[in-house]
């Protein structure tokens, strides 16, 4: 019986997720054997981690799929109520077709309660007969220890830089844009491998123009361009303090950038910049204690003149 399912089995979906090979082969080695733990997939969105969920579905049930398949959103429903009535209804009843067991798949499930997921332990164990859990968050350190126990843990990483350059060529080639090789690099480094960023970015820069360039990217991404960060922080470091600040003020207010977004992006040019490495970690040191400063409600546009005049005291000291 299972030499006839392996044998039929021509995986259609799998193909189609750029990226987390690992993960894909070892998902498709429990769909190949018709049989599955609970699953508990970790990692940073827009990587893939509710598609494969929904891929291993119709890859299981085929056209039973969705009579098989209960998806929930964790970050909407999170009481412990969703638990004992919906999750639990469903998983008591024997699924449809000719299939082993259903699927509840709870995206975001770090935002469930405690209590939400203290009853859902017990849940797991008492239908794992005739149904099996994928449970989908950004943080598995939010998620209980006795859940976490009770799955196998796949760690999603954000897409390499081959699989977003795939992802944008094959959407160029299809929907007819052009784009150049510099915006692909833009498009990467502010997407930060995060699939759904790429598209939306995408999709807005193709709406201006059918050809993509670099400017339009960070122009659509609320970004300043690296070239524009850097002469920034090189003003800083050779003490030209009124040009620096000049820059970093017509900068954010062209792209209308919040101070954390800008200082994240001089923290991301540093280790390019031409000066000793020790200059360098002074001045990431500082970024750290600036932002600090901003998450706890200080004013931003002081703050950034106090990095920038950080920047030129360091370099003077040295």
């Amino acid at each position: 019986m299972e030499m006839i399912w392996v044998e039929k089995y021509r995986p259609k979906y799998f193909k189609d997720i750029k990226g987390q090979k690992d993960i894909i082969a070892r998902m498709q080695a429990f769909v190949k054997t018709m049989n599955m733990p609970h699953v508990l997939f970790a990692g940073p969105a827009g990587v893939g981690k509710s598609t494969l969920a929904l891929v291993v579905a119709r890859e299981l049930f085929k056209d039973t799929w969705r009579e098989n398949f209960l998806e929930l959103n964790a970050s909407d429903e999170r009481g412990i109520d969703v638990v004992r009535i919906k999750v639990k209804d469903f998983a008591r009843t024997k699924p449809i077709g000719d299939v082993p067991f259903k699927i509840i798949f709870l995206d975001e499930c770090d935002a469930l309660t405690r209590e939400a997921q203290q009853a859902l332990r017990r849940t797991m164990e008492n239908y794992t007969k005739t149904c099996r859990f994928i449970l989908s968050c950004n943080y598995s350190s939010k998620i209980i220890d006795p859940i976490q126990s009770r799955c196998v843990v796949f760690k999603f990483k954000p897409l390499d830089k081959k699989d977003v350059f795939m992802i944008i060529e094959d959407l160029a080639e299809k929907e007819g844009f052009k784009i150049e090789e510099a915006a692909k690099e833009a498009i990467y480094t502010v997407s930060e491998g995060d699939c759904r960023k790429v598209e939306n970015i995408l999709q807005s820069c193709a709406a201006i123009s059918s050809e993509i360039k670099e400017d339009t990217v960070y122009s659509i991404a609320s970004a300043a361009m690296p070239k524009e960060v850097t002469e920034i922080l090189n003003d800083a470091i050779k003490q030209n303090l009124a040009e620096a600040r000049k820059k970093l003020l017509s900068v954010m207010l062209d792209k209308g950038l919040s101070g954390l977004d800008i200082i994240k992006q001089i923290q991301g040019v540093i280790w390019k910049t031409d000066t000793e490495n020790l200059v360098k970690l002074e001045i990431v040191k500082l970024c750290g204690e600036i932002e600090y400063r901003m998450v706890e409600g200080s004013d931003e546009f002081i703050q950034l003149e106090a990095l920038l005049a950080g920047i030129a005291l360091i370099r003077h000291g040295k």
